[in-house]
């Protein structure tokens, strides 16, 4: 299952030396709606080999603030805390998984 990821913890858990996943998402957002499964499926194929978690940018604004996040969903991934792949909208999970699987 995805962490919850919230403005405290963000920093120590994109610092680590697996690719971090992170989903920039709202609860009134559509498209983020549709894209959590997804999300979900990514943090159960990935378990033990990457971090996935989720910001809820309405709670969260410091962080959201920090990466320039101006739509959702957008997802960053992170290896050794810097962001090194964005894609903003949802994506087919196939899509995302490639994305993750080259900074394995």
């Amino acid at each position: 299952m995805a962490l919850e990821i919230t403005d405290a913890s963000f920093n120590e858990i994109i610092n680590t030396d697996k690719p971090v996943l992170v989903d920039f998402w709202a609860t009134w957002c559509g498209p983020c709606r549709m894209l959590g499964p997804i999300i979900e499926e990514i943090a159960t194929d990935f378990e033990g080999k990457a971090v996935v978690g989720k910001v809820d940018v309405d709670n969260n604004q410091q962080v959201s603030m920090e990466f320039g996040i101006r739509n959702i969903p957008t997802v960053l991934i992170f290896k050794n805390g810097e962001v090194v792949d964005k894609l903003v909208g949802v994506s087919p999970k196939e899509v995302i998984a490639e994305k993750l699987s080259a900074h394995l």
